[in-house]
């Protein structure tokens, strides 16, 4: 087991970075360079007065630096795991339907919209105690007490029988989510000051890598470990009625973490103060005020529209498959540790992706990968169907779980491919280094909430699709959760003959296939416009 971590942790974070830097001994450094494509071949000998080369940059007096960033993003995706884990667990339980599932998907959202206030996280602060410590540890210990009262509570919610209290877990939730949110803001703006400028670009590694390493302790770690079969089957030699953990306990020790960490950072991490170069703004109006000067661009609201429209075309099969596995038999905590085969394909895809992006055209990889994740609706919507069929209550054969990582990992694929274009166009194409993060902020929020408004959406439409009827009572459509409760009290079982999944496969994909007749043209068509038609201070009024 020792061996295997260690192989992990090489993967995901020893490789990456030595890779990183081999590619980045062939880029000059220079302030200008800024926006501009990652990777560029010149020699040490071209180099001009003044510039620096990459094969200087160190990590002497940053590897302290480096370690608390890739903790803090650990920190933050905690309750992102954890708001994944929920939906699994109130998957089949009483009184659950998908309108509850598509309200509880809102605590994802803050992530989506943390935009909205950035500016006052980036402007409101205070000097003494540090800009952006001011706001990390703030949140950092809500999140800590948040957890710990909820702790003492959220399994009566959870577990309630007449029904889990959806509402205030979504809340509660979201609230958690908030107060992450925020701490990633504080958290992406203290990396720029707190390591070296030739190591800045390290960041986006701690990030991805920390915030992955935190989902897959929340999320995976979590689930496996609450599941009584897990625990019976590879933990214990005496079996137990419950897991190693409970959600009650995880959410108590995880806030002590979080606690005790940021006490640790509040006495002992100083914050250097920001350089004061004159191109930041730090009024929370100004801030607004520039944030709608880059919307009123027409190749930004171009880019908008696509952004927020082209994964309607894979919600169902996003939002849905997953918990319909679940309902069909699939134990919970075996489809969360498939996430584990596939953490070498998540580290590697962005590398082996990098020479297709790195050109004029990084989009192209987005409009190409866009037929296949269609393609794979209907692989899915199959393999969905099949389950029941191929899986009994007492026993899930060896070859299912076989396909079920295949086809995660075909999933994968076309996901990252569109994903890691989609920052390549933002990043080496179109952010405009003159408005520093905002730019690149709000393309990400744009991304984000075009991923998050159909995820929730689609859920919502789930049982309105479905058709089912009571066993011994035909006038009983099971269509809410008294109907449901009326039948099986009555020694009866909902049939469902129509399942709202397939339909809105067969929808969403027909949907796919007419956005791409307008989406590639457009899309295309972006990539070729100029600087000017992107950059406020080359816009042509």
């Amino acid at each position: 087991m020792a061996n295997y971590l260690r192989s992990l942790f090489a993967l995901l974070v020893y490789k990456p970075f030595h890779l990183y830097k081999k590619m980045a001994l062939r880029r000059k450094v220079r302030p200008e360079d800024e926006g501009l494509p990652l990777f560029e071949e010149v020699r040490d000998d071209d180099l001009k007065d003044g510039e620096v080369s990459c094969k200087e940059r160190s990590l002497t007096g940053d590897r302290a630096n480096v370690a608390l960033l890739f903790f803090l993003y650990t920190l933050q995706g905690i309750p992102l795991g954890l708001a994944s884990a929920m939906p699994m667990l109130l998957q089949n339980r009483k009184g659950v339907l998908y309108k509850d599932q598509a309200l509880f998907s809102l605590v994802a959202w803050p992530f989506s919209i943390k935009l909205l206030w950035a500016p006052i996280v980036d402007s409101v602060f205070s000097e003494r105690f540090g800009r952006r410590k001011t706001w990390l540890v703030s949140s950092q210990y809500m999140i800590g007490i948040f957890m710990i009262l909820l702790s003492y509570r959220v399994d009566l919610w959870v577990s309630d029988p007449k029904g889990p209290h959806t509402i205030l877990l979504t809340c509660l939730f979201f609230a958690l989510n908030f107060l992450a949110a925020t701490q990633d803001i504080a958290v992406d703006g203290w990396a720029l000051t707190m390591l070296k400028r030739e190591n800045v670009g390290l960041a986006s590694t701690c990030n991805s890598v920390g915030q992955t390493a935190g989902y897959f302790l929340g999320y995976v770690v979590f689930i496996a470990l609450e599941s009584a079969d897990f625990c019976n089957t590879y933990l214990r030699t005496e079996h137990q009625p419950e897991g190693v953990v409970t959600l009650p306990n995880f959410l108590y020790y995880m806030g002590g973490i979080f606690l005790l960490s940021t006490t640790l950072v509040a006495l002992f991490k100083r914050e250097a103060p920001d350089e004061d170069n004159g191109e930041q703004d730090k009024d929370i109006k100004g801030t607004y005020q520039q944030l709608l000067r880059i919307v009123r661009l027409p190749a930004v609201r171009t880019l908008a529209l696509i952004l927020l429209t082209c994964k309607v075309s894979f919600c169902a099969c996003d939002a849905i498959a997953g918990l319909k596995l679940v309902e069909a038999g699939v134990p919970r905590e075996q489809f969360a540790m498939v996430a584990l085969f596939l953490i070498p394909l998540q580290v590697s895809l962005p590398l082996l992706l990098t020479r297709y992006l790195v050109s004029d055209a990084p989009m192209d990889v987005y409009t190409k990968a866009i037929p296949y994740r269609l393609a794979f609706n209907l692989l899915a919507a199959a393999f969905v169907w099949l389950t029941p069929h191929l899986i009994t209550k007492d026993h899930i054969p060896f070859h299912y779980y076989v396909l079920l990582i295949l086809l995660y990992g075909l999933h994968q694929i076309t996901l990252y491919s569109m994903f890691v274009s989609q920052l390549s166009f933002f990043f080496a194409r179109i952010s405009d280094p003159n408005m520093g993060g905002t730019y690149m902020t709000l393309l990400n929020t744009l991304a984000n909430l075009g991923t998050s408004w159909p995820n929730s959406l689609i859920l919502l439409f789930v049982d309105g699709f479905s058709s089912s009827y009571c066993s011994n009572d035909p006038d009983n459509n099971c269509s809410c959760a008294s109907l449901i409760e009326q039948c099986t009290t009555g020694a009866g079982e909902c049939v469902k003959w129509l399942d709202g999944f397939y339909v809105l496969i067969v929808l969403c994909t027909l949907y796919g296939v007419v956005w791409m007749r307008w989406g590639r043209h457009t899309v295309h068509e972006l990539q070729r416009r100029g600087d000017h038609h992107w950059k406020l201070s080359l816009h042509k009024r």
